[in-house]
């Protein structure tokens, strides 16, 4: 039941309390009077029995629709609001109207300050976050090239041992010869891409002195000479804190390394644009897709990806549909300091 219908539904119950309370007041005022002679009387052509009821409920109706319509336009100018708050925008609504509904509206303009000064706040701290990484790069490397060495003796060599033994039976006999050719290929073929994922994270942690579009078409440019994909991109050119850049670079990393080693993509977008006060990193691919909640619990690079735009004041939202693809998107709010906003 909506707010309109529950209105109406009050508007015809107090019309109907109120012909009773006057109709039994009435009975008790004039006890001389009957029921057959108020039949009798008429008002406007209708027997006063009619008419008062069918006024009575014609008004409750009239006012239930009112205040319905009054009621429902202020809570959609509160949901407005509030909606306004979750997309992280700056709150425009017109205060007009009773007192308690711009109690409610400044209640909400404050928290979304506060949640602007969270972001504010985040923001920084992954700034200075990553100009304090500058310091502790070598650290960073070494641990990058040991988790590497790990990976490539857990994936890639042992993809490449099970090839030696297929190249091995193929030298001691002639059958179904080139059947196991193509297992060899496929294989070497994964071992390829599962290398190429895994180089990514050789790369440096931070930008080191580029921007991040200069970082992501640098990286995009190298990866489509080495893979067999058709990697697309559309950067646009605008200023950032270092924090944001750094953290946006390692998710492109990751979900790019991702798509190597796992969806078995042709063909992979990236886009980084800015609109409305956000600044938006997209990457899609049309592989074989994944199950989201299944791989969010139990993927230390999904929980990372998820993290890194949380520090920065952001979302990531992720869509796999199996055999179509998957896209990710991250929306991180580009806010002003109070100094800049007052010039």
């Amino acid at each position: 039941m909506n707010i309109i219908q529950r209105q109406i539904g009050w508007g015809i119950l107090v019309a109907l309390f109120v012909f009773f309370v006057v109709t039994l007041s009435f009975i008790l005022s004039f006890p001389s009077v009957g029921f057959q002679e108020l039949w009798k009387r008429n008002l406007m052509d209708i027997p006063i029995l009619l008419f008062i009821p069918s006024l009575s409920l014609a008004i409750g109706l009239v006012f239930g629709i009112v205040s319905g319509l009054f009621w429902k336009k202020q809570f959609q100018t509160l949901d407005a609001a509030l909606h306004e708050v979750e997309e992280g925008r700056n709150l425009d609504i017109d205060e007009e109207g009773f007192e308690d509904k711009k109690a409610i509206l400044q209640r909400i303009k404050k928290i979304q300050r506060q949640m602007s000064e969270q972001v504010l706040l985040s923001q920084k701290l992954a700034n200075e976050k990553a100009e304090d990484q500058e310091n502790r790069i070598q650290e960073i490397i070494s641990q990058e090239r040991n988790r590497l060495a790990r990976e490539l003796h857990d994936s890639v060599s042992q993809q490449l041992f099970a090839a030696s033994m297929l190249m091995s039976a193929i030298n001691e006999t002639n059958e179904h010869e080139s059947k196991q050719l193509k297992m060899v290929e496929g294989m070497i073929h994964q071992s390829q891409l599962e290398m190429r994922a895994l180089l990514l994270h050789l790369r440096p942690v931070a930008l080191k002195g580029k921007t991040l579009q200069e970082g992501i078409e640098e990286l995009l440019i190298e990866l489509s000479q080495k893979v067999t994909m058709e990697i697309h991109w559309k950067v646009e050119d605008f200023p950032l804190n270092k924090g944001v850049e750094d953290h946006l670079f390692r998710i492109l990393q990751e979900s790019v390394s991702n798509t190597l080693r796992h969806s078995k993509a042709t063909e992979v977008e990236v886009l980084l644009i800015k609109r409305d006060g956000f600044v938006i990193l997209r990457v899609v691919d049309d592989g074989i897709g994944f199950d989201v909640e299944e791989s969010k619990a139990g993927s230390y690079g999904m929980q990372n990806m998820y993290e890194r735009a949380v520090e920065i004041g952001g979302t990531l939202k992720i869509i796999s549909v199996k055999n179509k693809g998957t896209r990710l998107e991250v929306k991180v709010p580009i806010l002003k300091k109070k100094d800049e906003a007052n010039d």
